[in-house]
């Protein structure tokens, strides 16, 4: 008897819908066609397992599961359960009548009962796209599924459940989230806070201007001068995420299986720190069976790479391509898969080995050419994609015990939405654009005029202090940023001066 039931395979940040057909009839093998990898030809063993602990019978004929289309490889343990109860069904061991009408996923333990799987908001999209009932998934993932409206998501603990809801012997209620409630509830929580930093008032004001124009920032300074913890509270003062970006960021959280059980929405700008040994496929995504990186798990959020200078180079010239695109594209022989990186990239870096270059108490021990050559790790074609190069001093002692109420991040945060707001305004009809550091080189002349007294001021500062061509437009996009902060609508001479100083690396001399 042939029975059929649906499942969903992840692809990218996507899902495609697989057909689940079993044929039972004269023999005695078990076959499974379709690609499946081995954690899905493995299903034959713990599906046996689980009917027989559920006293029903594995049956002793020839047992054919199909999955189709039979031309997309197949991988995970999440199949377990609609091959379970299709198995049953075409034995006539249960009737299940309504089983097509339901999208089924889930891994299934010896004794039957369900664990959790990845990638279930993709898969509930998927659901709902192609006018699936519901999704019947383990319990554990059933509110990550329910953000998704207009489809029921039933939550089951084990095989023995699902049975019975399809034979009609128990009545599971679909479980019901207010989206728009978790959303409002959760966000904007973050443990750290700027009101907790005291002093640094320079370096709070670069990474307010990084924040309201979407800048790339990198700090230079000495050890222990309060680099990492500044990076920490970058998020706090970013715009509070959409519903849009907060579904588009839960689903790449799901696919990499970094949820966790009984979550929901992520409603918080993420933030992630690799440490400086992470590997190329690590950073970007990729792999055998290709997964997200950590630029793709920081869409929408702050990446910050701590010691930038000591990550391998090839790590770092990886990144170039995706900081440009805002995407990064997997490609392997029979597969093309596209992850979003819209990411802010904030790294630190101590100015040479020993930390002390320019600093204004200790006294550098590198030898002539060390910090040029410590500095030249990082190319100059992925400096010239970070925006403001901020140098960052140790805090005085008298600043650390000053009882000075420092400013708080939420009230940072509402001149970074108000600037954010004027540049949705402004590129409001180009749908790529959503802030100053998208802009292409050709916006700059529209978008960033500045006046005769402005262009003499860039050309001086340009010749005086050795910046290089490749600052001319990173200042330019700094200081329309600096404007829409002070709600200007021309960039004038001082919001000009303030943008050049955050040049440091492209300073001829500067290293020495």
């Amino acid at each position: 008897m042939l029975s059929k039931s649906f499942g969903a395979a992840v692809y990218g940040v996507d899902a495609r819908i697989i057909t689940i057909e079993v044929n039972v009839g004269q023999g005695t093998k078990f076959h499974m066609s379709g690609l499946p990898d081995n954690a899905v030809k493995e299903s034959e063993h713990r599906v046996e397992s689980a009917i027989k602990e559920n006293g029903l019978r594995m049956p002793r004929q020839k047992v054919v599961v199909n999955l189709a289309p039979a031309d997309i490889r197949k991988e995970g343990s999440s199949y377990d359960l609609p091959i379970a109860l299709s198995i049953l069904k075409a034995s006539d061991q249960i009737s299940a009548e309504k089983l097509e009408e339901y999208l089924i996923m889930g891994e299934l333990a010896l004794d039957g009962k369900l664990r959790p799987i990845k990638g279930v908001l993709p898969i509930a999209i998927e659901a709902r796209k192609n006018k699936f009932k519901g999704f019947i998934l383990p319990k554990e993932n059933a509110r990550e599924a329910a953000i998704v409206n207009d489809l029921e998501v039933i939550g089951v603990e084990s095989l023995k459940e699902a049975i019975d809801f399809f034979e009609g012997v128990i009545d599971i209620k679909p479980l019901d989230i207010d989206t728009r409630d978790v959303f409002m509830t959760e966000v904007n929580t973050y443990s750290a806070d700027f009101k907790d930093v005291q002093g640094q008032e320079n370096i709070k004001r670069a990474l307010e201007i990084a924040a309201a124009g979407g800048h790339n920032a990198i700090m230079i300074g000495p050890p222990g001068a309060g680099k990492t913890m500044l990076a920490k509270r970058l998020a706090s003062i970013l715009p509070p995420l959409s519903l849009h970006e907060a579904l588009e960021t839960t689903k790449i959280h799901s696919v990499a299986g970094r949820l966790g059980d009984n979550a929901s929405l992520i409603a918080t700008r993420p933030y992630r720190s690799p440490h400086h040994t992470i590997s190329d496929v690590a950073l970007v995504g990729g792999g055998g069976n290709p997964q997200p990186g950590e630029i793709s798990l920081a869409h929408n959020g702050v990446l910050f790479l701590d010691e930038l200078p000591e990550f391998k180079r090839t790590v770092l010239e990886v990144m170039r391509q995706p900081m440009e695109d805002r995407k990064v594209t997997i490609s392997r022989a029979k597969v093309s898969l596209d992850y979003p990186a819209n990411f802010m990239l904030i790294a630190s870096m101590n100015p040479c080995p020993c930390g002390y270059y320019n600093h204004p108490e200790k006294e550098c021990v590198c030898a002539p050419g060390v910090v040029q050559k410590y500095l030249s790790k990082i190319s100059g074609p992925l400096l010239d994609r970070i925006d403001l190069h901020v140098e960052v001093t140790p805090v005085s002692f008298d600043q650390m015990t000053a009882n000075r109420k420092s400013e708080s991040s939420a009230d940072i945060r509402e001149r970074v939405v108000a600037a954010r707001d004027r540049q949705i305004d402004r590129f409001k009809d180009i749908k790529e654009i959503h802030c100053n550091a998208m802009m292409p080189s050709q916006m700059l002349k529209d978008v960033c005029q500045i006046n005769e007294a402005g262009k003499t001021l860039l050309k001086t500062a340009m010749e005086k202090l050795g910046l290089s061509a490749r600052a001319y437009d990173r200042i330019l996009k700094v200081s329309r940023t600096i404007a829409d902060l002070a709600d200007s609508e021309e960039i004038q001479i001082e919001h000009l001066a303030e943008a050049i100083q955050y040049r440091s690396l492209d300073r001829e001399g500067w290293a020495g």
